[in-house]
C-alpha cells in the first residue's frame, strides 16, 4: 500500500514553508501527500505581508473530500489562523476518525509575524492538543502555550514538556533550536519517558520552514509505520541534512528556505 500524509496547514507563497514545505517533504521521504489549506499568506523570505483565512466551511469541504477518498496514514497540522477554522478542523478529524496526528502549533513565522489570532489560544490549547499523538512547539511557542519563560536550559524543557502533557498532550517533542550551544538539542516526552536527540548546530540564516518540515517529516515517518520515537529520529536526521544543505540553493534575500530535496540536486 502507498503510505499516504495529509498536511492541514498554511499556504506559503513564498514556497518555503507551510502546505509547500510539507508537501515537499513527504515527496522527499516517498510518502504521497495531500492538503487542506486552512490560509493563505503572502509571503516570502523577508516576511509575511498578508493573511488570507479559508473560510471554516470551505476546510470542511475539503477535509470531508480529502479523507472519503484516501485511505489516510498520518496527518501533520500547521497554521490554523483562528477558532473557526480549528473547530472545523477538530470537527473533521473527530468525524473521520483520524489518528497519527503531529501538531506543530504554528503561532509566529521565522520573520516574526504573528500567524495565529490570540484569541484561538484557548481553542489550539483545549481542543486540538488533546487530539494529537505528538506536539511540536519550539521554545517560544511552548512558552506562549503555558504563559511561562521561555526555557532556558534542558531541564526546564522537560519541565515544560511535562507540564504540557498534564494538560492535555500525548506526548512532546520541545525543539531546541531556538536556545544556544554547539547542539541543536530536541526532547521528546511521553508519559514515564524522556529521549534526547540532538545534533550540531548548523550556522546559516536560512533557517525559513524548518518547523514545518520536522514536523512533516515525522508524520511521514509515522505513515510509514515507524514507532514514535524512530519517525522522530529519522526527521531530526532528514531536518539537519536539509538544513545544512541549504546554502547549496540560492532562494530570496531574507531567511532563505532549507533544502527538502539535498539527496536529490
Amino acid at each position: 500500500m502507498t503510505a499516504i500524509a495529509v498536511t492541514i496547514a498554511g499556504s506559503d507563497s513564498g514556497g518555503g514553508a507551510g502546505i509547500q514545505a510539507d508537501l515537499k517533504t513527504f515527496s522527499a521521504l516517498g510518502v504521497y501527500g495531500a492538503s487542506v489549506i486552512a490560509a493563505l499568506t503572502a509571503q516570502n523570505t523577508k516576511g509575511v505581508t498578508g493573511i488570507h483565512d479559508v473560510p471554516p466551511a470551505f476546510v470542511t469541504q475539503q477535509i470531508d473530500a480529502v479523507f472519503s477518498d484516501l485511505k489516510v496514514d498520518a496527518v501533520k497540522i500547521g497554521m490554523l489562523s483562528n477558532a473557526g477554522v480549528i473547530a472545523a478542523v477538530v470537527d473533521g478529524l473527530a468525524r473521520h476518525h483520524v489518528n497519527n496526528i503531529v501538531l506543530d502549533p504554528v503561532m509566529v513565522a521565522t520573520s516574526g509575524d504573528r500567524l495565529l489570532d490570540p484569541a484561538a489560544m484557548d481553542a489550539l490549547r483545549n481542543t486540538l492538543i488533546p487530539r494529537a499523538r505528538i506536539i511540536t512547539p519550539n521554545l517560544p511557542e511552548a512558552a506562549a502555550l503555558l504563559d511561562a519563560p521561555v526555557a532556558a536550559n534542558e531541564a526546564d524543557m522537560q519541565a515544560q514538556a511535562g507540564r504540557l502533557i498534564a494538560g492535555g498532550a500525548q506526548a512532546v517533542l520541545m525543539k531546541g533550536g531556538h536556545g544556544s550551544g554547539p547542539e541543536a538539542v530536541d526532547l521528546l516526552v511521553a508519559p514515564g519517558s524522556v529521549t534526547r536527540f540532538a545534533a550540531p548546530r548548523i550556522d546559516t540564516r536560512n533557517t525559513h520552514g524548518t518547523g514545518c518540515t520536522l514536523s512533516s517529516a515525522i508524520a511521514a515517518g509515522l505513515a510509514k509505520n515507524l514507532p514514535l520515537p524512530d519517525a522522530v529520529r529519522a526527521a531530526k536526521v532528514y531536518v539537519t541534512a536539509a538544513i545544512a544543505a541549504s546554502n547549496r540553493i540560492s532562494i530570496g534575500s531574507g531567511h532563505g528556505p532549507v533544502h527538502h530535496f539535498h539527496a536529490w540536486w
